[in-house]
C-alpha cells in the first residue's frame, strides 16, 4: 500500500538542501538525468583542479574505481567480484550479444530503450533473431529456442515496471538466460541484480552520478560464457601489471569485462553511489511512489507501482504546458513523462497541478 503524500513527504528530510541537493523544486525528470548531490560536485571539482594542477594520480584513480565497484555492488545486492565497470550500456550489452551462439532467438521487450536491444540486431548475419512482445507477455512468450530474454525492469517510455519473477522462472525451465537493464529502477526500486544472470545499469538517472559510468553484472560461472570484446589493459586483477602485450591475463571474475574508467567522473560517481547506498531502499521506494501516485491522482489516473509517470500526450501540448510552469519534464514516444526522486516533495505536485490546471 502507498504511503499518502504527506506522510511519504515526511519518511525523508523535507527539503533538497538536506539530502546534499542544491535544487530540485520543478525537476521531475530524473528518468531522463538525476541531480547531483553537493558532495558530487564537489568530488567533480576536485578532479578538475588536480587534473589542471598536474596532481592527478592514475593509481589512486584506480582505488577510486574499485570503490565505486565495491559501492554499486552493495546497491545492487551483489558481490562486488560480480561487476565490471563500463561507460555505456550499449558497450556492456555488447559483451552478451557477441556471445549470442549462431541461430540462437532472442526474445526482447517491445517498446525497450534502443541501447539495450540494438546490438542483438547487430547479429542478423550470424543467423541471431530477435523477437519483440510487450514486456507484460514476456514470461508466455518463451519457448525452447529463446537463448536469452532481455528486458529493462522499468521501461523508459512509459514506466511500466516488469513483473520479473515470473520471467526468471520461465527462462529457467527452458534454459534461457536472462539480461536486465536497471538503469530506470536501480535507486528508487528495491529489486537489485542477484536474480538475473546478467544486469546493466547506467548511474547516471536514479543513481545520480555523472553520465559516464555505468555498470555489468554476471552471475558466478558465467564468466566463460561471454567473450570479453573489449578487453584491455583494465580487463586484469592486476591492472598494472598488464599494460602491454606479452602479459594480458583476464581478472578471475567479472572485471575481466571492464573497460578503462572516465577518470573525470569517478569522484562524482562515488560520492553519489555512497550517498544512494546510505539511505533505506525501502522508504525510498514508499516515498517516491507515493509522491508519483498523488501526481498520478492530480492527472486523473489511476495508481500505480511506478516512479515514473507517463501518460499519452502526443501533440505535446501538455509538456509544453509543464515547461512553462516551470516544470523539467520530458516527452517519450508520444507520452509525457514525469518522475518523482530524492529531491522532490508535495510541493512539486502542486506545482504540476497549478501548470496543468488541475
Amino acid at each position: 500500500m502507498s504511503l499518502d503524500p504527506a506522510t511519504a513527504a515526511a519518511a525523508l528530510p523535507q527539503h533538497p538542501a538536506q539530502l546534499g541537493f542544491a535544487t530540485g523544486t520543478g525537476y521531475l525528470s530524473a528518468c531522463t538525468a538525476g541531480l547531483p548531490t553537493a558532495a558530487t560536485t564537489t568530488a567533480m571539482r576536485a578532479f578538475i583542479d588536480d587534473w589542471a594542477a598536474g596532481r592527478a594520480d592514475a593509481r589512486a584513480l584506480g582505488e577510486q574505481a574499485e570503490r565505486c565497484r565495491a559501492l554499486f555492488a552493495t546497491i545492487a545486492g551483489v558481490t562486488a567480484d560480480r561487476v565490471a565497470i563500463g561507460s555505456q550500456v550499449s558497450q556492456l550489452v555488447s559483451v552478451v550479444a557477441s556471445s549470442v551462439p549462431d541461430g540462437a532467438e532472442v526474445l526482447c521487450a517491445a517498446g525497450d530503450f534502443s541501447s539495450l536491444t540494438h546490438p542483438f540486431e547487430q547479429l542478423a548475419h550470424r543467423g541471431v533473431r530477435v523477437r519483440y512482445a510487450p514486456v507484460s507477455q514476456l514470461a508466455h512468450e518463451i519457448s525452447a529456442d529463446t537463448a536469452l530474454v532481455v528486458f529493462s525492469l522499468v521501461q523508459s517510455a512509459t514506466g511500466e515496471v516488469a513483473d520479473a519473477e515470473p520471467i526468471r522462472l520461465a527462462a529457467a525451465r527452458t534454459g534461457a538466460r536472462t539480461l536486465v537493464d536497471l538503469t530506470q529502477s536501480l535507486g528508487w526500486l528495491p529489486t537489485g541484480a542477484s536474480a538475473f544472470d546478467f544486469t546493466v545499469c547506467h548511474a547516471y538517472k536514479w543513481l545520480c552520478a555523472p553520465r559516464g559510468t555505468a555498470f555489468l553484472t554476471v552471475r558466478a560461472g558465467l564468466e566463460d560464457e561471454l567473450v570479453p570484446v573489449a578487453a584491455g589493459w583494465y580487463s586484469a586483477d592486476d591492472v598494472w601489471g598488464s599494460c602491454y602485450a606479452g602479459h594480458t591475463p583476464l581478472a578471475a571474475g567479472a572485471g575481466r569485462f571492464d573497460v578503462s574508467p572516465a577518470w573525470p567522473v569517478l569522484g562524482g560517481t562515488e560520492a553519489a553511489l555512497a550517498g544512494i547506498a546510505s539511505l533505506e531502499p525501502g522508504t525510498v521506494h514508499a516515498r517516491n511512489l507515493a509522491l508519483a501516485n498523488a501526481a498520478r491522482n492530480t492527472l486523473g489516473l489511476p495508481p500505480g507501482n511506478s516512479a515514473i509517470v507517463a501518460w499519452a500526450d502526443p501533440q505535446g501540448n501538455d509538456l509544453a504546458a509543464l515547461t512553462a510552469g516551470g516544470i523539467t519534464a520530458s516527452g517519450r514516444a508520444g507520452n509525457a513523462r514525469i518522475a518523482f526522486h530524492l529531491w522532490n516533495t508535495a510541493a512539486d505536485v502542486e506545482l504540476l497541478a497549478r501548470a496543468l490546471r488541475r
